[in-house]
């Protein structure tokens, strides 16, 4: 193998694209199906068009090789569960009456039948539904949709190449079936497994596959030696079937470490390696293995869940390194494009110059594209690319936009006394039982109620000027008035104003922030037919006048009970935006921190006694590798701290975190300091109540008796037993009674029956303890 041979071999290609559409187009058709507007087939003639115009897009932009079965209804984790036949018991019967409703019965559940758990893709945004498997799980391939798509991408001229959920991440990601015995661990039915991806990737070779990626995230974590053992044993018997297409397995998020070796030495055809942030240290890690002779290696030098420019000439390097070591070098993303919007030319609203340092979906395809050329004809093909990639680089980094002197003086003179409360939280707590003379068992909700149409529409017309403040903000009233009344007559007590003012929990509070910039397209899947659009963090972050107190005050004056003042924690507004790339994470938080501490501070000057600080992405964040970790909560803890230490010790603080597992940050949630967290429960039926038990956390915690994610209405009966459930792990005395997570995706009607529900559970489980 010569430099020379590697570099001219070197091709362009992708993971995965976005599925929704340039205007969420999927979305629309998905749930106009669950409305009943929608026919089956017309949904599935919108997906098919969507599929055709991703892959033309592609193919425009000069990418080589296509993904296929990227695409997905819901998730692709569910699909992987349908392609290997593992259907709980309970939505068989659904699945087998109409495989559509089923499919989608065991993404959202309906009123008899539980959905499948949902939990966080990693350390990304996006969520997957937790495959439930068994010792006496039968699997069975169904490689029908894998097949249809390939066969789709053949009829249009292209090369494609099915991307399959591996078969070690699969069982690793899933948890073990309700009934399990104990000491189960999903990974003991891989042998039962491996036979059934044998035959879809023999059915993908026979449809026309000449290769099928495998992607294996999984293996960036740390794994134990029977892990290892067991992606080895998987890969030495696909990579051994003579029946099987070239096989590409893929791994991203993360450096491999100890699985790199098992990998490299495994009978397949080629790895795709994230060589991006800490990842990086894949390519001395793939040198020090002797690299991938013999091999196809496609290079993640991109990066997909970032939305800045890529610095060519630093890529080019890094490829230039890679030559020697595979004997063909291919260019990627560092993942599939689905963490990512569609289109950085259609933010019209942010200045032209600093839209020059953004790179979407679309834009990063261009650059993979360039890369490639670049890599495989010379750099002299490419001199035009790469100066105006220079210029672009150095002016973001001396623009006035990204530093701002004040804000760095701020930060700078932080004192650990800064994130420390004035008085030890039992003394806390006793003068908050004080002040607010709140029952056993208090409930609230999280934050949000449902954003009705109207109130979508009011917000519509203001920024098209069909309607002027005062009109929108009397529509604001009116919601807010509704909410109030609306908890008091069914006996919540602490109350939510229910943010019908703001469009996202992370967007509007960035809009008011400077250093953030706002996309008004720029899309991306959190789950199912949710989609978020990500603000930018170009800048330093200072807070220029209070953001929610007047309609917090507003919504009190409605009331003699206390209504929570709402804010989104600083750890979840970097990670629910895309963050800057040119200066330490914990910087930016305490930037994020001091500001919302100002905010904190308002809201009890004006009257305002419990505040709510919601950090649901601080799991979510928690770096793949163990090794990692401290660095990061500890700044993730002391921004929190910094956020909330500076009210009055009966100002009461809460926080929220949902969809993700906590046990390994059970320290961490401890170290917030904070006095009441609610989290989510329901689906886990209680687990984190067991797990904060076992640490023995010390305060008052709302684990959710109220699946939110659903459509399905808990009878007063269900949440009263789960209530239970949470008793047997908390002292009532600390228990709080809650949903699962806000309520902004839920409709009315669901919505009143639920929460009625959930206070009437409150009550019946508060009278037996009275009565015993």
């Amino acid at each position: 193998m010569t430099t020379k041979s590697a570099a001219a071999a070197a091709r362009a290609t992708v993971y995965g694209y976005p599925r929704q559409g340039p205007n969420r187009e999927l979305k629309k058709a998905i749930e106009g199906y669950w409305k009943g507007r929608v026919t089956a087939d017309a949904l599935q003639a919108t997906a098919a068009e969507l599929r055709r115009s991703n892959w033309r897009h592609l193919s425009d932009a000069r990418i080589d090789e296509v993904p296929t079965g990227d695409f997905s209804y819901y998730d692709q984790v569910l699909d992987t569960t349908v392609m290997v036949g593992a259907i709980p018991d309970r939505h068989r019967a659904a699945v087998q009456a109409d495989a559509l409703d089923g499919y989608f019965a065991m993404a959202r559940g309906t009123q008899e039948i539980a959905p499948l758990e949902m939990t966080k893709w990693f350390d990304t945004n996006y969520h997957y539904l937790v495959p439930e498997l068994g010792p006496d799980t039968v699997f069975t391939a169904d490689s029908t949709k894998q097949v249809a798509e390939l066969k789709e991408a053949l009829t249009q001229g292209l090369t494609p190449r099915p991307v399959l959920v591996g078969p070690v991440t699969y069982l690793l990601l899933a948890k073990p079936a309700p009934g399990a015995p104990a000491g189960f661990e999903p990974l003991m039915l891989l042998d039962r497994l491996l036979p059934v991806y044998a035959e879809v990737l023999a059915d993908l070779r026979a449809a026309g596959a000449e290769w099928v990626q495998l992607d294996e995230p999984a293996l960036v974590q740390d794994r134990t030696p029977a892990e290892l053992k067991a992606a080895e044993r998987a890969y030495r018997e696909l990579g051994g079937h003579a029946d099987r297409p070239k096989v590409l397995v893929a791994s991203y998020f993360d450096r491999l470490g100890d699985a790199l070796p098992v990998l490299a030495k495994a009978p397949v055809d080629g790895l795709a390696l994230d060589f991006t942030g800490a990842a990086a240290a894949n390519l001395n890690a793939l040198a020090a293995v002797g690299g991938l002779p013999g091999k196809r290696l496609v290079a993640g030098v991109v990066n997909g869940r970032n939305i800045w420019i890529n610095d060519l000439e630093k890529s080019l390097s890094t490829l230039g390194t890679l030559l020697g070591l595979a004997d063909r070098v291919d260019v990627a993303a560092s993942c599939s494009f689905l963490h990512v919007p569609l289109d950085a030319t259609a933010e019209r609203d942010i200045d032209p110059q600093i839209r020059r340092w953004l790179a979407f979906a679309q834009q990063k395809t261009a650059e993979i594209v360039t890369l490639a050329r670049g890599l495989a004809q010379g750099t002299d093909t490419i001199t035009g690319e790469l100066a105006a990639n220079r210029a672009d680089l150095a002016a973001r980094a001396s623009s006035p936009i990204t530093r701002d002197p004040a804000v760095r003086a701020h930060s700078e003179a932080v004192t650990d006394a800064d994130a420390r409360r004035s008085r030890p939280y039992a003394e806390r707590a006793a003068a908050q039982r004080s002040h607010l003379g709140l029952p056993l068992l208090p409930t609230t909700t999280i934050g949000s109620f449902p954003q009705t149409t109207e109130l979508r529409t009011a917000r519509a017309n203001l920024r098209a000027g069909r309607i002027d403040s005062a009109g929108y903000e009397e529509r604001i009233k009116a919601e807010i008035q509704e909410v109030i009344s609306f908890q008091e007559k069914i006996g919540i007590d602490v109350l939510v104003h229910g943010e019908p003012e703001r469009n996202d929990m992370v967007q509007y509070f960035a809009e008011q922030l400077t250093g953030y910039l706002a996309t008004q397209h720029g899309w991306v899947q959190s789950y199912g037919t949710r989609y978020v659009r990500p603000p930018i963090l170009a800048g330093d972050i200072s807070r220029p006048e209070p953001m929610t107190v007047r309609w917090t005050s507003y919504a009190q004056s409605l009331s003699d009970r206390p209504v929570k003042g709402m804010l989104t924690g600083p750890v979840t507004m970097l990670a629910w935006s895309f963050v800057r790339d040119d200066q330490p994470l914990g910087d930016t938080a305490r930037q994020v921190a001091l500001a919302l501490r100002d905010e904190v501070n308002d809201l009890e000057a004006a009257g305002t006694s419990v505040i709510q600080v919601d950090e649901p992405a601080l799991r979510e964040t928690l770096p793949l590798r163990a090794a990692d970790r401290a660095a990061y909560l500890a700044w993730a803890t002391e921004a929190f701290r910094l956020t909330t230490a500076g009210v009055r010790p009966d100002t009461q603080i809460h926080t929220h975190m949902c969809y993700a597992e906590f046990g390994d940050i059970v320290q961490a949630i401890d170290d917030l300091d904070a006095d009441v967290i609610s989290l989510e429960a329901a689906r886990s039926h209680m687990q984190v109540a067991r797990e904060l038990a076992a640490h023995g956390y010390p305060r008052e915690a709302g684990p959710g008796v109220y699946d939110i994610h659903s459509p399905r209405v808990p009878s007063t009966d269900e949440a009263a037993e789960l209530l239970r459930t949470g008793l047997k792990a908390i002292p009532a005395e600390r228990l709080w009674v809650n949903p699962d997570c806000g309520l902004k995706t839920r409709g009315w009607p669901e919505t009143h029956a639920s929460l009625e529900n959930l206070a009437a559970a409150a009550r019946a489980v508060r009278e037996e303890l009275t009565a015993s």
